[in-house]
């Protein structure tokens, strides 16, 4: 109770006590301090945390920004550095099309002036050629004049006749019809004809203005003039028949007595160097036939001393066959007859094979070799095949018709053995 109720109470004042604290007051007054201390110190804490984690992401987003700027420089750099190559690259590519370029040009320009020199040439040639021909031709015709005009004067006299003043006119009937029949070879071999027989009575005419010239000049003149004139007679057509001669074998395209001769030769070399050749191979068939001979002589030694049965019953079948060697046909035969196998197999090798293998998966498995041994115990097995009324199961159980039955042969015998098996089992009476 206070002092106020208590003054209350006795209606008479009472002098004031001094103040009562109440404890609980106290102690929520200290809570509540305490909380607000708390309060402002997590205040505090709280508002220290967010300025640092603004700092830190301040400086988190700068270092971001920092990482991104230079990813970006970077790749800017790796971007220009890219870009830088690939100027370089297609520069280099148009340089070197470029060079190509001009190469090709220069190539073609060098074939073209190559080209145009050849053609240059040959025209020069075939103008040289087609010069020559010509002069050739009209030197003949000159050469066949003159020896016309030598001729002639011999030849008219010899038909001069005062009764028949016409006769004169004989010798350029013979060298008229020389030249005619002349015309006729140069047709010919324009056509591609024969011209033999032009030729021929080309020649038989000036044969006979020749004899005419030679009787004439010789009793009517001099020796010289005999000869001259019939010289003439003849060295006119036949200077014109070397040139006819020369344009007929240009015609056919026959070879000059050079180019024959470098042919032959030509022919010789080649012909000697395929009989070296021949002898060559010759010789290297025969000593590679000699080594077979000598390989097949050892083989067939070394397959009779390691397979002698083999051998001896491929003797007797080569023999059989009508060979007269064992041939590896023969030898495959008899070798499948003897060991029942191809020659690289056979029994025991198949055998050492499995007995290796089984080495193997033991080492393997780290297994004695024994034990991988899985064949199955034929006093386990099942001795019949499944009757109609058996089961194949773990532990089978015999019922009536599970085993097909045997023939009469089989049965008799069947009884033969058990009769002999109960006399050798029953006890001795004695």
């Amino acid at each position: 109770m206070t002092a106020t109720s208590v003054e209350k109470a006795n209606g008479t004042p009472v002098a004031s006590a001094e103040p009562r604290f109440d404890p609980r007051a106290l102690a929520e007054a200290e809570v509540i301090r305490a909380r607000a201390a708390a309060d402002a110190e997590a205040a505090r804490i709280k508002a220290e945390g967010e300025a640092e984690a603004g700092k830190i992401k301040a400086a988190e987003e700068a270092e971001a920004l920092r990482l991104e700027n230079e990813k970006q420089r970077l790749a800017n750099e790796r971007a220009a550095l890219r870009f830088q190559r690939e100027q370089a690259e297609q520069r280099a590519k148009i340089e070197e099309a470029e060079q190509k370029r001009d190469e090709i040009a220069r190539a073609r320009q060098a074939a073209r002036q190559k080209t145009e020199k050849e053609q240059k040439a040959a025209e020069e040639s075939a103008a040289e050629v087609a010069d020559a021909d010509d002069k050739w031709r009209a030197y003949a015709i000159r050469f066949a004049i003159v020896c016309g005009i030598v001729s002639l004067p011999v030849q008219m006299s010899f038909f001069w006749n005062p009764r028949a003043p016409w006769m004169a006119a004989a010798p350029i009937m013979l060298e008229g019809a020389a030249w005619v029949v002349h015309r006729g070879a140069r047709a010919a071999v324009a056509n591609r004809r024969p011209v033999w027989h032009y030729r021929t009575i080309v020649w038989f005419l000036a044969l006979i203005a020749a004899g005419v010239n030679l009787y004439h000049g010789l009793y009517s003149f001099d020796l010289g003039t005999a000869a001259a004139t019939a010289f003439a007679s003849l060295a006119g057509p036949g200077v014109w028949d070397l040139h006819e001669h020369g344009r007929i074998r240009k015609r056919d395209g026959k070879l000059t007595w050079r180019q024959r001769r470098a042919q032959r030769k030509t022919k010789r070399v080649e012909a000697a160097r395929k009989a070296a050749e021949e002898k060559q191979r010759a010789v290297e068939k025969e000593a590679a036939e000699k080594a077979a001979a000598e390989a097949r002589k050892q083989l067939d030694e070394t397959r009779a001393k390691e397979f002698p049965k083999v051998w001896e019953h491929a003797r007797k079948l080569a023999a059989a066959l009508g060979e007269t060697t064992v041939t590896e046909a023969v030898w495959k035969r008899a070798h499948r007859d003897v060991e029942g196998a191809d020659p690289s197999e056979s029994a025991d090798i198949i055998r050492m094979r499995n007995a290796a293998e089984l080495r193997v998966e033991a080492a393997r498995q780290k297994k004695p070799v024994n034990t991988l041994s899985k064949t199955t115990n034929a006093q386990r097995a099942a001795q019949m095949p499944l009757g109609p009324n058996r089961v194949l199961k773990t532990r089978a159980t015999r019922r009536r018709g599970d085993t097909p039955k045997y023939v009469g042969a089989a049965r008799k015998q069947a009884a033969i053995t058990a009769k002999n098996a109960a006399k050798n089992t029953r006890p001795n009476a004695n």
